[in-house]
């Protein structure tokens, strides 16, 4: 008697232990179910995240400026001449050759307003600076050609004051002005050199660095533009 109830009761207790794992499991799937819809529904209907970028790109304001940086762009790059140029620079100071094609472009720009020879722009910002922009010396001197802001603030003051001496285009195109002054001033480049070093007596050393350097942009320079008149 014993027996047949204990082989009853066996049974009995499997199928309610099967139940209540089965139960378990369920309520289990709930819950998992119940956290996992949330992230589902916010995933659907949250609305895209824009980047930074493409929001720039929106902006009208800002696309117009893009748009004009992209136009300067491909003039310096597809110029034989000024490309040479930029890689020659780039490797020798070891600067990134996207800023140095766009300071390039900026001394050519200016030497055709100013009447300045380029190679010479570029001449003075090497020895000046070594095409660092934000160069600024213990005297008050700034940017790639080294200007000092109290000496020529009737120039500085067009384009908003000292600060935007750290700025490539806004630096060359007044270092290209004082040039031009000199220039006229003294007639000659060697004179118009040593006034814009601004010192007591004539520098030689600095004169001749200057001159040096641009004698090595004119032979890049003349022997990129044989190369695409070949080609």
């Amino acid at each position: 008697m014993e027996e047949a109830s204990e082989s009853f009761v066996r049974p009995a207790f499997r199928r309610a232990f099967s139940l209540a794992r089965g139960a378990l499991a369920l309520l289990g799937l709930a819950v998992s179910f119940a956290f996992l819809v949330p992230s589902i529904r916010d995933s659907i209907f949250q609305p895209p995240v824009v980047s930074e970028v493409a929001f720039a790109v929106i902006k009208p304001h800002q696309a117009i400026v893009l748009n004009a940086a992209a136009e300067q762009a491909p003039r310096a790059q597809d110029n034989p001449e000024q490309r040479a140029l930029a890689e020659f620079i780039a490797r020798k100071y070891r600067v990134a050759e996207e800023a140095i094609t766009s300071i390039v472009s900026s001394a050519y720009r200016a030497g055709a307003e100013h009447r300045v020879d380029p190679l010479l722009i570029l001449a003075v910002v090497a020895i000046e600076s070594r095409f660092n922009p934000l160069a600024e010396s213990v005297f008050g001197a700034k940017g790639l050609m080294q200007i000092m802001p109290k000496y020529h603030q009737d120039k500085v003051s067009e384009y908003g004051g000292d600060t935007a001496l750290l700025e490539p285009e806004v630096n060359i195109q007044v270092g290209t002005k004082i040039l031009r002054e000199y220039l006229r001033r003294s007639g000659e480049t060697e004179s118009a050199l040593e006034m814009y070093l601004g010192i007591g007596s004539p520098d030689e050393l600095y004169t001749s660095k200057v001159l040096a350097e641009r004698a090595r942009l004119r032979q890049l320079a003349e022997r990129a533009k044989r190369l695409a008149a070949s080609s």
